[in-house]
């Protein structure tokens, strides 16, 4: 574990996301120390990142979540610095951060996703609920854990959350309802994992259902036949290649009631809470919390 030097687990922050990253980057520092990693926490929001540089960092793991963490900003930061750092680059990053981009590209790709609408202040409200139909989701663009997102149910619901998301990002789609199940698939080091069944006991897969409630249930193995369960995979990892990520990342999909997966989002600083998927998917796959974690580490990269 000396190849490494001395790390630096990127937690906290000061995005709607800190305690969840405080969360994900506890369980991260004790599995490195307990592997005799030289690990030691950071946070951004107590310290300037040049604190890197004076106290020694040759590393970091970054476990931030939300803005500046996984848009780009981070990345570019320490990039200029000359640290490695795991997970995506900048561009990636940042694209992957936009719902609205990340859907365009994908899109131009030609891989599949649900229909959506962009929301402005001038959107015709009542002709996208026709045009998506009802129930459907309104989601700023570049917030994570269902922060601000909303379900719409009935006519007449779509412009109050639209300003609900708007608190939280100027970009707001309306997406369309699949309500076949939701899944999701981990990527690490360019290998797609075992999907998991996500079986939420709440209205949807919200805040509190990702990282507070034990009534969540995720199913992994998720139940596919092994013929869509190859299919989700390769789609997933498809996705995660168009985007330009690298290091490991956690591709959401949803399936429709005929078999048809469409693609989500993909977040690329994945939790990594005693909630959290990618360890799950990583223990179906073999691998324990503390060797996933060394795993990213070591493919910490600069640009």
């Amino acid at each position: 574990m000396q190849q490494f030097g001395k790390v630096a687990v990127m937690m906290g922050g000061s995005s709607a996301e800190r305690e969840v990253s405080l969360m994900s980057g506890s369980g991260v520092l004790a599995a490195l120390l307990s592997q005799g990693v030289d690990a030691h926490p950071f946070d951004p929001a107590e310290k300037p990142l040049e604190h890197l540089k004076s106290e020694g960092f040759d590393r970091v793991f970054n476990i931030l979540h939300g803005p500046f963490g996984e848009d780009g900003t981070l990345q570019g930061a320490l990039e200029t610095l000359g640290i490695p750092y795991t997970g995506c680059g900048v561009m990636a990053s940042a694209i992957c951060m936009d719902k609205w981009r990340t859907k365009l590209l994908w899109k131009g790709a030609g891989l599949p996703i649900p229909d959506f609408e962009l929301l402005t202040d001038n959107s015709d409200f009542d002709a996208i609920e026709a045009k998506l139909g009802l129930p459907l989701f309104v989601k700023p663009s570049t917030e994570g854990s269902s922060i601000g997102v909303t379900k719409v149910k009935n006519p007449g619901e779509l412009k109050a959350a639209y300003e609900e998301a708007r608190k939280f990002d100027p970009i707001v789609i309306a997406e369309r309802f699949i309500g076949g199940g939701e899944y999701t698939c981990a990527i690490v080091d360019d290998k797609a994992y075992p999907t998991i069944k996500i079986e939420p006991a709440t209205e949807y897969y919200d805040y509190q259902a990702k990282y507070f409630r034990d009534d969540t249930v995720y199913r992994c193995p998720s139940g596919l036949t092994p013929e869509v369960e190859q299919r989700a995979r390769e789609l997933c990892l498809a996705a995660f290649r168009v985007l330009g990520c690298a290091g490991w990342s956690r591709v959401d999909f949803l399936m429709d009631e005929e078999g048809g997966i469409y693609l989500l989002e993909v977040n690329t600083n994945p939790g990594m809470t005693s909630h959290s998927l990618v360890p799950m998917a990583a223990r179906a796959e073999g691998l324990s919390y503390e060797d996933l974690c060394v795993k990213v580490l070591a493919a910490a990269h600069v640009g």
